[in-house]
């Protein structure tokens, strides 16, 4: 047995989280050195301690397992009684390097890499920080959303007003009968609460309730099933933090289930977040999310705010530029020339306007291709005469969704302006 430890003198920032467990079992093919440095940077990042330890059978990775109560990470290897620990221990985030074809359900990550194993570890150390509460949309495995109130609020934990929804419309519903104003409504573009079924407001019924804004947050991954919500752990908590609810969305995506099955889902999982919604709706999506968040957002009505972080934005040229080795074509099924209705409903740049406030994030150290989409795509919506603000700073792909990044924390506090406060928040970056 061997292991390797990282210890963290001084942890700033950090909320009490035990140490952190990674797991290797019998036969795993992969340099444990690296593992253990991946881990360390990753341990070291999150402002926590861990260890990475080998066990050289199943029975011993299983008694490791539970004896762990802290944040856990579990690599199973080949060997086949390892592998069936996955679904008797669904409290572990269990991660396979490589590409499986039925992962055991949302705490496998799979087919990301030695990469994976950083993604793995802020999952388990993110959802105890800041539990979650999972409402499902739908009967299968990939429709739920992990749900996160506000920090510090009565019902933080899930249990309060809108705990109880799962599978569906139900629970407690708010009217959209409250005073309370903000930016960016459709129905009212310089402010003021929707009203109806499903209308976002400020007044519970029976009693009137603090506004709370409403975060659906899309990941990206460019449509492929080997990248999940766990992707969008740390900017939900992070917007938590800031007074929004977040519903990090989970969806079908469309490698092994099509795309009309991707887009029903970011519909009806928006629609049941939106359903209950006591604040102002918004929607944020990064990649191929920001694809879809705009998408959604064209749909939906109840949209206050959409948001699009390095997002595809001009699926046709997208297409055309064969992004991430052809991607676009078989996410929606072909290329644009022979699938063109299906391009027009679904890139943003195509749906204009969308008559919804927009703001668009861009790393300028991103693909060059998607800071061109990004740029081409702001022009044209304000053309077109949608309200969009377009941010363009220092940055990678994922510094959008790190809330170490200063790119980050200026678009929360655009995004907190418009929906917390009523203003526009910092200025744009470009």
């Amino acid at each position: 047995m061997s292991s390797h430890t990282a210890d963290i003198a001084d942890i700033t920032n950090a909320v009490d989280v035990a140490d952190v467990r990674v797991l290797a079992g019998p036969g795993l093919v992969a340099d444990l050195r690296l593992l253990a440095e991946v881990a360390d940077r990753e341990f070291a990042s999150l402002g926590v301690r861990g260890a990475v330890t080998v066990l050289p059978g199943p029975a011993e990775l299983e008694a490791a397992v539970l004896e762990s109560s802290g944040p856990l990470v579990v690599l199973p290897g080949p060997d086949p009684e390892a592998r069936a620990l996955i679904a008797r221990h669904p409290r572990a985030v269990w991660l396979d390097l490589h590409r499986v074809a039925e992962p055991a359900g949302p705490g496998h990550l799979h087919g990301r890499g030695v990469w994976g194993l950083a993604w793995a570890i802020r999952h388990a150390v993110h959802r105890l920080r800041r539990p979650v509460r999972r409402v499902a949309y739908g009967a299968h495995p990939d429709q739920w959303a992990e749900v996160r109130r506000p920090h510090g609020s009565p019902d933080e934990s899930g249990d309060g007003p809108r705990g109880d929804r799962q599978g569906g419309p139900g629970g407690d519903r708010w009217s959209g009968s409250g005073g309370d104003r903000w930016r960016g409504s459709r129905d009212d573009p310089k402010g003021g609460p929707r009203s109806g079924p499903g209308g976002a407001g400020g007044e519970r019924q029976g009693g009137p309730r603090e506004p709370v804004p409403v975060a659906v947050v899309l990941h990206g991954g460019y449509w492929r099933s080997v990248w999940g919500a766990d992707l969008m752990d740390a900017l939900c908590a992070d917007l938590a933090g800031r007074g929004l609810e977040t519903w990090n969305l989970e969806y079908r995506r469309p490698d092994l289930h099509g795309w009309a099955a991707t887009t029903a889902d970011v519909a009806a999982g928006l629609a049941l977040a939106a359903e209950g919604a006591r604040g102002p709706v918004v929607v944020i999506g990064h990649s191929a999310g920001g694809q879809l968040a705009l998408r959604a957002a064209a749909d939906d009505g109840r949209v206050a705010l959409a948001v699009s972080l390095a997002g595809v934005l001009d699926l046709v040229e997208g297409d055309r530029r064969r992004l991430s080795g052809g991607a676009v074509a078989a996410a929606l099924g072909g290329p644009a020339d022979e699938a063109p209705e299906v391009y027009a409903r679904s890139s943003p740049l195509e749906r204009l306007p969308l008559q919804v406030p927009q703001l668009v994030v861009q790393g300028d150290g991103d693909d060059l291709d998607l800071v061109d989409l990004g740029r081409r795509y702001a022009r044209a919506a304000r053309a077109a005469g949608d309200d969009v603000t377009y941010l363009e700073a220092a940055g990678d792909h994922f510094d959008v969704i790190d809330p170490a990044s200063p790119i980050w924390r200026t678009t929360a506090e655009m995004i907190t302006g418009r929906v917390l406060r009523g203003s526009e928040g910092p200025p744009e970056g470009r």
